[in-house]
């Protein structure tokens, strides 16, 4: 565990090919029960055989990664592709893919790799990050019919996500309260959406209190493929470090993230922009567990944005 805390830090650090390197060296001798067994693919043409790539880590981390497959298919041979079931529905679009849901029977397979080291079969480096933004797409029926939902709304149409899942073991750093954030987006020129699934019990008291100055989209959003075509309904996504994020960022919307005084590493350090989401604004915290500064930092940007003294861009 002290090695891949220690290619994390190299990650953070911006030194890519050998954090991922130190990290595909020794993450097999930490345990994971999503872990598959079988010969490793180390990058060469696979013409003939059928490869298994699969989601060791989170969503966001197969949201982030995904983006390999083109170069992956430009190997040759059958590509078989294993996401949480939230994310099946949403990949399936995907070409040269076929997707199946984690927990399922697994197919005949002749090499295995997770998701998390294809950066380091393909020697990336900050400046050769695939970054072709869109690689995700949302269902276009989908998207007409949150669009009809949403409705015709003159103001900014910002959708909100304040809190991670409560069991990452980083969730306390990285999540707010509703009513730490929502307030101080509430503005002229702006009406705010909830994108939160599963609102904490604190939360709902005020997600009621705020009634239609935030309205709740959450119940109507039952896997990633409507999450996605929400987002394209909107103008904006305001998000802290989770999945909706990545999402966002992967679909290419305006994406402003949040985030805690010690970030994941992949938000590297000292900048505002990130080479896995170019279009992506970074808000970090001076201090931490001091998110009153970013909430200032983020009402004023908007307040900016909604006035039309700047645009999103």
């Amino acid at each position: 565990m002290a090695h891949v805390n220690h290619s994390l830090l190299l990650l953070l650090s911006g030194d890519l090919k050998n954090g991922f390197a130190t990290y595909c060296r020794w993450r097999g001798l930490v345990e994971s029960e999503h872990r598959i067994i079988g010969p490793e693919w180390q990058g060469d043409s696979f013409v003939g055989r059928t490869l298994l790539l699969y989601s060791e880590q989170g969503v966001g981390d197969a949201l982030q990664f995904i983006r390999y497959l083109p170069m992956v298919a430009a190997k040759g041979g059958t590509i078989v592709l294993q996401v949480q079931p939230a994310l099946v529905s949403l990949l399936r679009g995907l070409q040269g893919v076929s997707v199946i849901r984690r927990g399922a029977a697994l197919p005949r397979f002749d090499l295995q790799l997770p998701l998390m080291h294809l950066p380091h079969v393909f020697g990336t480096t900050l400046d050769s990050i695939p970054a072709e933004i869109p690689y995700l797409h949302a269902d276009p029926e989908k998207v007409e019919t949150w669009r009809r939902a949403v409705g015709d709304v003159d103001a900014l149409k910002v959708g909100v996500v304040w809190a991670g899942s409560p069991t990452h073991k980083g969730d306390r750093h990285r999540s707010m309260s509703a009513d730490a954030i929502l307030p101080a987006l509430i503005m002229p020129g702006v009406q705010l959406y909830s994108l939160q699934k599963e609102p904490r019990a604190a939360d709902l008291p005020v997600l009621a209190r705020l009634q239609s100055n935030v309205i709740d989209l959450a119940p109507e959003l039952g896997d990633f493929a409507d999450t996605a075509a929400a987002i394209s309904a909107l103008d904006l996504v305001i998000a802290v470090d989770t999945s909706v994020a990545h999402l966002a960022g992967a679909m290419g919307r305006p994406t402003w993230t949040m985030l805690p005084y010690a970030p994941d590493w992949r938000w590297l350090r000292d900048r505002e922009d990130t080479p896995w989401y170019p279009g992506m604004r970074l808000f970090r915290q001076q201090a931490p567990q001091a998110w009153s500064g970013v909430i200032a930092r983020v009402s004023a940007e908007l307040a900016e944005v909604a006035t039309g003294r700047r645009s999103l861009a």
